[in-house]
Protein backbone atom coordinates (compact mmCIF):
# COMPACT_ATOMS: atom_id res chain seq x y z
CA UNK A 1 0.00 0.00 0.00
CA UNK A 2 1.78 3.05 -1.30
CA UNK A 3 -0.76 5.85 -0.75
CA UNK A 4 -3.30 4.39 1.68
CA UNK A 5 -3.14 2.91 5.17
CA UNK A 6 -5.15 0.21 6.86
CA UNK A 7 -6.12 2.78 9.49
CA UNK A 8 -7.78 5.12 6.99
CA UNK A 9 -9.56 2.19 5.34
CA UNK A 10 -11.07 1.04 8.66
CA UNK A 11 -11.62 4.26 10.62
CA UNK A 12 -15.15 5.45 11.17
CA UNK A 13 -16.45 8.43 13.09
CA UNK A 14 -19.78 6.62 13.47
CA UNK A 15 -18.06 3.55 14.95
CA UNK A 16 -16.10 5.73 17.38
CA UNK A 17 -19.19 7.71 18.40
CA UNK A 18 -21.30 4.58 18.96
CA UNK A 19 -18.59 2.38 20.46
CA UNK A 20 -18.57 -0.11 17.60
CA UNK A 21 -15.53 -2.34 17.19
CA UNK A 22 -14.78 -2.04 13.47
CA UNK A 23 -11.74 -4.34 13.42
CA UNK A 24 -11.63 -6.31 10.15
CA UNK A 25 -10.98 -10.03 9.90
CA UNK A 26 -7.76 -11.26 8.30
CA UNK A 27 -9.74 -12.03 5.14
CA UNK A 28 -11.12 -8.47 5.03
CA UNK A 29 -7.60 -7.06 5.55
CA UNK A 30 -6.36 -9.17 2.64
CA UNK A 31 -9.24 -7.86 0.50
CA UNK A 32 -8.42 -4.26 1.47
CA UNK A 33 -4.84 -4.81 0.36
CA UNK A 34 -6.11 -6.09 -3.01
CA UNK A 35 -8.46 -3.11 -3.36
CA UNK A 36 -5.58 -0.74 -2.77
CA UNK A 37 -3.13 -2.62 -4.96
CA UNK A 38 -5.43 -2.99 -7.97
CA UNK A 39 -7.66 0.10 -7.76
CA UNK A 40 -6.85 2.80 -5.22
CA UNK A 41 -3.07 3.09 -5.56
CA UNK A 42 -3.11 3.07 -9.40
CA UNK A 43 -5.92 5.65 -9.38
CA UNK A 44 -4.04 7.86 -6.90
CA UNK A 45 -0.86 7.53 -8.98
CA UNK A 46 -2.69 8.65 -12.12
CA UNK A 47 -4.56 11.44 -10.30
CA UNK A 48 -1.34 12.84 -8.84
CA UNK A 49 -3.00 14.30 -5.74
CA UNK A 50 -4.43 12.91 -2.48
CA UNK A 51 -7.67 10.94 -2.44
CA UNK A 52 -9.65 10.74 0.80
CA UNK A 53 -11.39 7.55 1.92
CA UNK A 54 -14.80 8.46 3.38
CA UNK A 55 -15.72 4.87 4.16
CA UNK A 56 -13.82 1.65 3.72
CA UNK A 57 -14.30 -1.54 5.73
CA UNK A 58 -17.51 -1.73 7.77
CA UNK A 59 -18.33 -4.50 10.19
CA UNK A 60 -21.95 -5.71 9.91
CA UNK A 61 -23.12 -3.59 12.87
CA UNK A 62 -21.51 -0.42 11.49
CA UNK A 63 -22.86 -1.15 8.03
CA UNK A 64 -26.36 -1.38 9.48
CA UNK A 65 -25.87 1.82 11.51
CA UNK A 66 -24.92 3.83 8.42
CA UNK A 67 -27.73 2.36 6.30
CA UNK A 68 -25.49 0.25 4.06
CA UNK A 69 -26.82 -2.50 1.85
CA UNK A 70 -27.14 -5.86 3.63
CA UNK A 71 -24.87 -7.31 0.92
CA UNK A 72 -22.40 -4.40 0.92
CA UNK A 73 -18.90 -5.17 -0.29
CA UNK A 74 -17.69 -2.80 2.44
CA UNK A 75 -18.27 -5.64 4.95
CA UNK A 76 -15.83 -7.86 3.04
CA UNK A 77 -13.15 -5.17 2.69
CA UNK A 78 -13.80 -5.06 -1.05
CA UNK A 79 -15.07 -1.46 -1.28
CA UNK A 80 -14.26 2.13 -0.44
CA UNK A 81 -16.11 5.41 -0.88
CA UNK A 82 -13.70 8.14 -1.93
CA UNK A 83 -13.59 11.86 -2.65
CA UNK A 84 -11.08 14.43 -3.76
CA UNK A 85 -12.94 17.25 -2.05
CA UNK A 86 -15.73 18.49 -4.29
CA UNK A 87 -18.21 17.31 -6.91
CA UNK A 88 -16.41 18.88 -9.86
CA UNK A 89 -13.12 17.18 -9.03
CA UNK A 90 -14.90 13.92 -8.16
CA UNK A 91 -16.43 14.06 -11.65
CA UNK A 92 -12.95 14.51 -13.17
CA UNK A 93 -11.61 11.64 -11.05
CA UNK A 94 -14.44 9.37 -12.18
CA UNK A 95 -13.74 10.26 -15.82
CA UNK A 96 -10.05 9.48 -15.29
CA UNK A 97 -11.02 6.16 -13.74
CA UNK A 98 -13.01 5.21 -16.84
CA UNK A 99 -9.94 5.78 -19.02
CA UNK A 100 -7.56 3.71 -16.88
CA UNK A 101 -9.29 0.36 -17.47
CA UNK A 102 -8.62 -0.80 -13.92
CA UNK A 103 -10.22 -4.12 -12.90
CA UNK A 104 -13.02 -2.54 -10.88
CA UNK A 105 -15.98 -4.58 -9.83
CA UNK A 106 -18.13 -1.46 -9.48
CA UNK A 107 -17.48 2.25 -9.87
CA UNK A 108 -20.52 4.20 -8.74
CA UNK A 109 -21.09 7.93 -9.03
CA UNK A 110 -23.03 8.49 -5.80
CA UNK A 111 -25.47 11.40 -5.58
CA UNK A 112 -24.14 13.44 -8.49
CA UNK A 113 -20.49 12.97 -7.55
CA UNK A 114 -20.85 13.65 -3.82
CA UNK A 115 -18.47 10.67 -3.60
CA UNK A 116 -17.38 7.68 -5.66
CA UNK A 117 -17.89 4.09 -4.55
CA UNK A 118 -15.18 1.73 -5.82
CA UNK A 119 -15.00 -2.00 -5.35
CA UNK A 120 -12.67 -4.80 -6.28
CA UNK A 121 -13.71 -8.39 -5.86
CA UNK A 122 -13.90 -11.79 -7.46
CA UNK A 123 -16.71 -10.88 -9.86
CA UNK A 124 -14.80 -8.14 -11.75
CA UNK A 125 -18.04 -6.93 -13.30
CA UNK A 126 -16.48 -3.65 -14.49
CA UNK A 127 -19.76 -1.86 -13.86
CA UNK A 128 -19.83 1.94 -14.10
CA UNK A 129 -23.07 3.66 -13.13
CA UNK A 130 -24.73 6.36 -11.02
CA UNK A 131 -27.03 6.32 -8.03
CA UNK A 132 -28.91 9.56 -7.55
Amino acid sequence: MKYFTLHELTRSATAELRGINNTPSQEAVANLHLLVEHILDPLREAWGKPIKVNSGFRCPRLNKEVGGSPSSQHMKGEAADITVGNRADNRRLYHLLTTLHLPVDQAINERDFAWIHLSYGPRHRRQYFAIR
